[in-house]
């Protein structure tokens, strides 16, 4: 990748996934920024950027999973940023964390997104660049400008290339959809859908298919995975509906609790995942769980917004 023409950007960031910041400044052809992240004895943590930025374009990369210093970081670090005249700042969240409280379903229950993008924007980020939001809307709640990028040009070539026939695309529940209707028409791919009835949170229940998958080679695609209920049900639908072989994707592998366990045992045989936040040592030696790159995407996102450039091409 060619670097950016205006040499004025630095891309900085937190203790959230600085391998994936290292990786994006990289791709561009820059140092990553010398800032410093640490923590206090009392556990407050402390910023202090080590260069002059007054004047730049400056981009912090920092995801925000849990725990919650993940988003504090990244507020502090955008108030320095502010504080140090940056000429303008960007917010680069790979995952967007506190994203499925989003509206009221029930009395007397927060609206956490909207108090995350307030935080974000009343720490002087003067915009936001995220992947793959759990709610669509959430866009909305910021008065900034607002880049959505979706990972469907990381998974659909992924997918093309595995060839694979008789192919059916699956949304593991009704909010789905939109999300799996998206990838049949780029693979060309039949559309199936998961009745599903969420007992609480974090516990589903799949019912029955909605669409025809016998015989067929199916791919679940969701934004997220944390607890695998979800995906692991839907699968053993799936699999007593006929289908042959069962893979799926999902943007971010949150993959918390007994996760890992219960994907384990199902039926998945792939699941297809993208690098938005930082991989746990116990991920790592499952040979059905493969990681896809997102700093070329991101990269090129990036060099796009500090040359003015259109981005519009990456949403798709």
């Amino acid at each position: 990748m060619n670097p950016a023409k205006n040499q004025q950007i630095k891309i900085f960031t937190g203790r959230a996934h600085p391998a994936l910041a290292a990786e994006i400044a990289d791709k561009m052809g820059i140092p990553l920024g010398d800032a410093e992240v640490s923590s206090f004895s009392d556990g407050e943590i402390s910023v202090k950027i080590h260069e002059n930025i007054r004047g730049w374009d400056v981009f912090l990369v920092q995801p925000t999973p849990p725990p919650a210093e993940t988003i504090l970081e990244l507020l502090i670090l955008l108030d320095a940023c502010r504080r140090a005249s940056a000429r303008r700042i960007t917010a680069v969240i790979p995952y967007f964390g506190y994203a499925r409280q989003d509206r009221k379903t029930e009395s007397r229950v927060p609206i956490s997104a909207k108090l995350v993008a307030n935080l974000i924007t009343a720490a002087g980020a003067n915009r936001v660049l995220t992947m793959d939001l759990h709610s669509d809307q959430i866009q909305g709640y910021f008065d900034i400008p607002f880049d959505h990028l979706h990972a469907s040009p990381i998974f659909v070539p992924y997918f093309r290339a595995k060839r694979m026939r008789d192919l059916v695309i699956v949304s593991p529940d009704v909010g789905g959809i939109k999300l799996a209707r998206a990838y049949a028409n780029r693979l060309n791919a039949n559309l199936a859908i998961i009745d599903k009835r969420r007992v609480k949170a974090n516990v589903a229940q799949a019912m029955h298919v909605l669409g025809d998958v016998k015989d067929k080679n199916v791919i679940l695609v969701d934004d997220m995975v944390d607890t695998a209920g979800t995906l692991c049900e839907a699968a053993r639908v799936l699999e007593r509906s006929g289908a042959k072989r069962i893979w799926a994707s999902a943007t971010h592998p949150m993959l918390s609790g007994e996760a890992l366990s219960k994907l384990d045992e199902s039926p998945i045989e792939k699941l297809v995942v993208l690098d938005t936040i930082p991989e746990r040592e116990e991920m790592s030696g499952y040979s059905w769980l493969e990681r896809l790159p997102v700093s070329t995407i991101f990269a090129e996102a990036i060099r796009r917004i500090n040359n003015e450039e259109s981005i519009s091409s990456l949403f798709v």
